[in-house]
Order: C-alpha cells, then structure tokens, then sequence
C-alpha cells in the first residue's frame, strides 16, 4: 500500500524522531528533506522483523529524481555551465572560437536540446602515460559544455546516494582522503598494530573501455523517470564506444559520474550484503581490510561474481591479491605499512624525471604537496634543494 506522505509503523508516524531512525538504519543515511529526491516508502504485506526487540512492519524506499528535464536544458543553466567550463581554458583555441559567438551557440544548443535533435559530436583521441599509457578521448567545446550542464544538476542527487568510502571524482573526497580513511582503517583492524591486518586488493581490468551501456541506462531508468533525460543520457553514453554497446571515454565530466553510478550497486553490495565494514573504493581499486585471511579469501568468488554477472566486468588477473600491511600494500601510489607509508618507486622515479624537465617553482610545489602525505623527508630535501 503505497502512501504519499506519512507511512505509520505501529501506528507510529515514520517521521517521528525513532522510527526515522530505524529506517535511515535500514536504507542508509538519505535524507528526507533533500530538495534532490522525492521518497516513496510502501509497506510490504504482513511481513514482520524484530529490530530493538520489537515487531516492526518492513518498508520499501524508492529515491527517485525529481528534477526535469527543462532544468538541465534551461539557458540559465547552460549559461552558469559554461561559467564554470571556462575556467582555466579561456586561451584555448576551440574554447575562444565557442565564445566568439557564445550566445548565438548556447541558443542553437538549447534549442537542438528542446526539439530533441541534438546529436553528439566525435572525439580527438590522444595518449597520456601517467603513469601507465592511457587513451584520453576529448569531445567538443559544444559537448563538452553540455557535459557540464547535465553533471552539475546530476551530481548533488546521485552523490547522496554513494556510499561514504567511495573516494573517486566526488567532492570533498580524493586521493588524500581516501589514504587517509586506509590508514584509519589499518589502524582499527590491526588495534592499533597489536594484530595482524590482512589486505585484499583487486584491480578491474580496463574499467572505462568496458562500462556497458545497456547495463548503465538499465541503471539510471531506476532512478530518473524523466524519459526525456534518459534520452539526454543515452545520447551522451552511446556518443562513444570501445568495443559496440560498450565504453566511456577517459576524459568526459560526465564520464567520472557515470561509472560512479554505475558501481554504486557493487559498492552497496560489498558493504551491505557481504556487510564488509572496512572497504575503499578509488575508481577500479579497491580495498578491503580484516583480520580474517581466510574471510577473504572466501569473499572472493562471491566478488567476482557480482561485477561479472550484473556489470559485465571482471578482475585483472594479475592485480588480485591478500597479503599483510606488514609486508607493504601498494594502493593510489603509495606503500602502506602499518606505521608508515612511502612512495611507490615508479611514482618517486616519475617525479624526479618531471622536476628535471621543468624545475620551476609551480611543479616543486606540486609535488611537495603530494609528498606531505607520507613518510617521505629525504625526498623532500631532495626536491626543496632543487633537482639538477
């Protein structure tokens, strides 16, 4: 029985201060009051659990998108997009030819957007190796704008619903949290070094080239019911591909929330279902930390499992791994030990080759950002004497 505003349990009303909380205990911490998601709750039959020692009847939630299309699309919208695009590309060349007739473009824009006759442009291709070779894909100033558009009404919605330890293209999170989060996390695991902290680490194998399309629009139809901007998205999803029906394009704004969506279930099953407490994600690395070895080693399969069977994707066969903190892990180019972490070799060589191509004061600075983040002074005095 669905109702639109106050569901009672026990002839309680779910908003009253302890029901509310049994049932953000449930679901996750969602707030109600978001102004990003209307919340359905329906009662389920005559099912009954026992939580706080007391019959409760269970509850299905339902967050749901509530923006429309026309916001996205909105001149207002793509204006305050491109404000926001602009920064720091303002001397680029296909950025000054855009805004050379800026109006005149964000027009014909909104109105392809309107008519529906929008269509996604191609990509320039080029290699990155950072530090691996990479394939970064770079679409159009007029797509590119659009990106920015859609992401910014997007992502405060779909950011509520990620679990808190999924460290990857979020704000307010990163690389440095998430070291952060692993080194509390080994602390607590380990009480304080006082046992053993076994590690299990996996690698996705080609993560982007492999996100497929059908499985992430299946995805978001759960989520957006505005047909309209399904239509948006799939525009944007299937305007590039690696293999058919298959791939994002490093690169994208759009790209970085995407396969954050897309892992959602995969990181809400590894910590709800497999009810795993200390696990990280950063991307396709991840991390989960015990004291159990053999826990782990059973989880494994269970994994794999899931990313195979409901993502379609699948471990690097040569990145899955237990082993001891004790013995050094290799995560987000550091090697963490329990009461340290150090550079990772090819990450401290790379610096070093950069810093002596361009030994100017923006790249020292921007390492010894990076190096306050562990245990790294002789390498400090090193880049602080100047590297010749």
């Amino acid at each position: 029985m669905k109702s639109n505003s106050i569901v009672s349990r026990n002839n309680r009303s779910i908003f009253e201060p302890s029901v509310y909380l049994e049932v953000l205990e449930m679901f996750g911490r969602y707030s109600c009051q978001s102004l990003y998601a209307e919340i359905n709750f329906w009662s389920i039959g005559k099912t009954a659990f026992f939580l706080g020692g007391g019959r409760r009847r269970i509850f299905f939630m339902k967050i749901v998108f509530r923006h429309s299309f026309e916001k996205i699309i909105s001149i207002e919208n793509i204006l305050e997009a491109w404000k926001e695009f602009v920064k720091g590309k303002r001397n680029k060349k296909d950025v000054r030819e855009f805004y050379s007739g800026l109006m005149d473009n964000i027009l014909e824009l909104h109105s392809d957007l309107e008519n529906q006759t929008y269509q996604h442009g191609g990509y320039k291709a080029f290699r990155i190796n950072d530090p691996k070779p990479r394939s970064i894909h770079k679409a159009s100033v007029r797509d590119r704008l659009l990106h920015r558009a859609v992401y910014r009404v997007l992502y405060p919605f779909f950011d509520k619903i990620f679990i808190s330890d999924s460290f990857s293209c979020r704000n307010d999170k990163g690389t440095h949290k998430a070291l952060n989060r692993f080194r509390s996390f080994a602390y607590k695991v380990s009480k304080n070094n006082t046992r053993t902290c076994w590690v299990l680490k996996c690698d996705i194998r080609k993560f982007f080239e492999n996100i497929n399309h059908d499985i992430l629009l299946e995805i978001l139809n759960k989520y957006i019911p505005d047909k309209n901007i399904i239509w948006l998205l799939e525009k944007i999803i299937r305007g590039f591909s690696s293999k058919p029906n298959t791939g994002l394009p490093l690169g994208n704004l759009t790209s970085q929330l995407l396969v954050n969506i897309y892992m959602n279930k995969f990181d809400q099953f590894v910590r709800h279902k497999l009810k795993v407490k200390y696990y990280i994600r950063y991307a396709d690395d991840f991390v989960v930390l015990l004291d159990d070895k053999n826990w782990l080693e059973k989880k494994i399969e269970p994994i794999r499992n899931v990313l195979t069977k409901n993502l379609k994707l699948e471990f690097h066969p040569d990145k899955v791994f237990i082993k001891t903190l004790a013995s050094g892990l290799d995560f987000l180019g550091w090697v963490h030990f329990p009461d340290c972490r150090i550079l990772r070799t090819t990450t401290k060589t790379r610096m070093f080759k950069r810093i002596k191509e361009s030994p100017i004061a923006e790249t020292l600075n921007s390492y010894l950002g990076l190096l306050k983040h562990g245990n790294t002074q002789k390498i400090k005095n090193l880049v602080c004497g100047g590297i010749r």
